[in-house]
Order: structure tokens, then sequence, then C-alpha cells
């Protein structure tokens, strides 16, 4: 049974308008094939109002992942949708242009190898936070065998703030997660921490450049600087990832002085969502190690590719080339005139609506929007009346999605609302999303007593 599943006994006559103003009556089973199909008028006349259930994908201020393209964009995706990624021998340019992609995120990360980089696209951030672990752990293995010690019990250090997908690492790849809990109103890892939980069993840290919880960077270069202080005092060696899923895109345009990627020596790779602030519609995400010898050999696969060998590192096989030629479609229009322009607007955005939120009154920041676009915020002490699950509700009630939910392991008390400032949002939508706020706000200020509790487990998720 598909994990989403939802069983349905029933079976539905549905009435679907076609082009000409024709009607057809057709009995269409949710559940099984249909004896008939309806053909493909019928059925996109269907599914496209179906689909006008879901929310609007402009108004989700919960996802990080990109929501709009340049309509020249979206052309291109549908014009190279057919091309298969894994076959690269059939399709050698989109296979260039993939490597032309890693060595500008190479150059754009501080890569010593960048002009000839060893990088891949994945289907994602996820995926390629798999590949970085991986190649942590096999490191980790060959240096361990070398020194003739036992390999049987690896961990890896990381703040609780780390998207699910590292956890899933741990428990697919048996390595121990040794998560950091937040504290107090330190809402990620600090150097201090991480360095106390490493010990020589540790593959590496993970160190996220732009939390999904808050928007705010890990210090890099300061995480860094205490595993070097570690290393001297004990001879223990830790590497880092950085899982730049949205900073990588952002951090280079806007910061260009912040020293987080290639520049820290301790880093190894680096994961980035090209279907984020890369600006790119799902699904896309991007690997780079620091150099060729960061990589173990051993989990590289080698293909045909014209008479030579094209090395290939994934856990998937089939996928459209379509978000590969896109991810260079938008490298290529933008520029880096052209990301630092966007990502600045975004941030100023970001940032008015965090400034507006504040002088609402029953609202306190728990971040500005200064560093990812992105802020969260919660309800002041005094506030007893409702919660941030009830705002949450009422600001679907106008169409924006903004999601609320408690943060993790020790922080559990606190529940709060985020907002996702991505490509597509203009300040005329922002000043529309604070009116709706604002008039939901006095309305919930205005109970004389109590709603009534939320069930926190079913209430608006946490989007990543």
């Amino acid at each position: 049974m598909a994990l989403n599943a939802r069983r349905h006994d029933r079976r539905r006559n549905r009435t679907v308008a076609l082009p000409h103003r024709q009607l057809v009556e057709a009995e269409l089973p949710i559940d099984r094939l249909a004896d008939n199909g309806a053909g493909v008028d019928a059925a996109y006349e269907t599914i496209r109002s179906e689909l006008l259930l879901d929310g609007q994908a402009r108004l989700n201020l919960a996802t990080f992942v990109s929501t709009w393209m340049p309509p020249l964009g979206e052309r291109l995706m549908a014009e190279t949708a057919d091309k298969n990624m894994i076959d690269k021998d059939e399709y050698p340019q989109t296979a260039e242009i993939e490597a032309r992609c890693v060595n500008i995120l190479a150059d754009l990360w501080s890569s010593p190898e960048h002009e000839q980089a060893t990088g891949c696209s994945t289907t994602g951030s996820s995926e390629a936070a798999m590949l970085a672990g991986m190649a942590l752990k096999w490191r980790w293995r060959e240096r361990m065998r070398a020194a003739g010690r036992p390999t049987d019990r690896p961990n890896l250090v990381m703040g609780s703030n780390v998207q699910v997908c590292w956890e899933k690492f741990c428990r697919y790849w048996e390595v121990e997660p040794r998560l950091v809990p937040m504290e107090g109103e330190t809402f990620h890892l600090t150097p201090e921490r991480a360095a106390a939980a490493c010990d020589e069993n540790t593959i590496g840290v993970v160190a996220i450049l732009g939390s999904t919880f808050d928007g705010s960077y890990e210090p890099v270069r300061e995480i860094a600087r205490a595993l070097d202080d570690l290393e001297e005092r004990t001879g223990i060696h830790v590497p880092m990832h950085v899982d730049a899923a949205s900073g990588g895109f952002v951090a280079p345009f806007l910061e260009p002085e912040l020293e987080w990627d290639f520049r820290v020596a301790r880093v190894q790779s680096i994961n980035a969502s090209g279907h984020k602030y890369g600006l790119v519609y799902p699904g896309v995400g991007w690997a780079v190690w620091r150099d060729h010898a960061a990589l173990p050999e051993e989990l590289v696969f080698r293909v045909n590719y014209l008479g030579g060998n094209m090395p290939t590192f994934a856990l998937n096989f089939s996928r459209p080339g379509s978000e590969v030629v896109a991810q260079y479609f938008m490298f290529m229009s933008l520029g880096r005139d052209g990301y630092t322009e966007t990502m600045r607007r975004l941030r100023q955005i970001a940032m008015h609506l965090a400034d507006q939120v504040e002088e609402l009154g029953p609202y306190r920041l728990i971040s500005r929007g200064d560093q990812l676009p992105v802020f969260a915020f919660a309800l002041a002490p005094e506030v007893r009346n409702y919660t941030v699950f009830d705002v949450s509700d009422r600001l679907r009630e106008g169409g924006w999605l903004v999601p609320a939910y408690t943060f993790p392991e020790n922080r559990q008390d606190l529940s709060v609302l985020r907002i996702v400032v991505r490509s597509g949002m203009h300040m005329d939508m922002a000043d529309n999303l604070l009116a709706q706020l604002r008039r939901q706000t006095q309305r919930l200020q205005a109970l004389t007593s109590p709603l009534p509790a939320p069930d926190v487990a079913t209430a608006t998720a946490f989007a990543h």
C-alpha cells in the first residue's frame, strides 16, 4: 500500500465539461483503472478541476521550493522533459550542461578545483546529503582501517535543527546520529557543543547554512576552528559538510565575505537545492566536493561517454534532464548581478515583513530575515486566548499558507510561525499579507476567552 494512500470504497460518476460545450458523463473509479478511458480532454478537465482545490503556490509561504520561474524557463523545461539525465551517451550536451553547472557552483563556493570540479546533480538536497554522508563514512572507514581500529560504530554530529534527510541518512547507512539539542535562545549548532559531541568514531560534523526553523546560518568557520582545536589536543580528525540547501544560493551573493564554503579547509563537501534559492522548479539539487580526493573512488561508477569515461555518483537512475537545463538557464539569464539583485530584493521584503510583524504588538521575532530571506515569530508570553496555530488557520482563510510548528527537543515549548520569501513575491503581495495578518490578529485579540487548545499533531504542518 502506498504510504499516503487513502481508502475509497465508493465509485463516483463525474460530469466533465469538454471543448465545444459537450457534456460527457462517465463512471471514473478512483482506486482502479476504468474499463474505458475518458479520453485526453475529459481527463485533463477533470484533473485540472480537482487541482483547483490545492492551495495557491505563490501564496504558499511554508515551502522553500520555487513556485515561480520565467515563462521561457518553463518552456525550456517542457521542451527537455523527455531527456533522461542518466543517458549521457544519448544526451551528451545535457551531460555537458550538468558539468558546467557543477563548475559554476564550485567556483561560487571557492573550490580549489573549480575548473574541473567534483560534483553532480541530484533530485534535491536530500539525495545530495545522502551522497555527501556516504563519502564521509567511507573516508572515515579508510582512516580507521589504516589505524587498525574498529569501524562498526560511526556517528555523525549535527544540530537538532537539521532537515529530516540527515536522520534518514543515519538510519539507512547505520550511523549514530548525534543530535545536539537547542538550548535557550540558541537555535542551532555552536562551536563548543559541536566539538564536545565528537570522538574518534565521528565521520563528520554537518553545519547548516540556513536553518529551516528560523533561517539563521550556523557559524561554519567557528565550528571548524573548534574542530581544529580538538584535533590539536586529541589527534582526532573530524571533517565537515555544509548543508547549504538554501544558503548556498544566497550567501555568495549577499555576503561574499562570509567564510562558510571551501575557503574553510575542513569543509569537504557542500550541498544545495537548485529548486530553492537556485530559482528552479523542483526537483534539482547539487553536491560538490572540495576536490577529487574528497570523494572516495569506490563510490564512483563510470559510464561510457562518447568513447571515454563519464564518472557518475547518484542514488537515483532515470530522471528528466529538464531541471538541470533549467538551472543552467537561470545561471545564464541572471548571471552574478541578477542573482545578487534577486536575493537582495527577497531579503528586503523579508526584513520589511519582520519589522511590520514586530510592530503589530502580540508577536515577538525569533529571527529577522537578515540571513536567509526567512523569519520566524512567536506570540508574546502574555497572549493567552489563542495560539500561533489559530493565526495560521485564519491566514489560510485568505489563501495565505503560513506554517505553525513547535521547535525540536529542549525547546518544544516554543511554537512559532515562519514566513519564507521566495522569487515571485513582491512588496505589494507582502503588504497584502500584512493587511490580512493585521485584520486576523485584531479579531483574535478581541476574544474574551481562550479558544479550544489545538491538536498540535494535526495542526498546520512544518514544511521544509
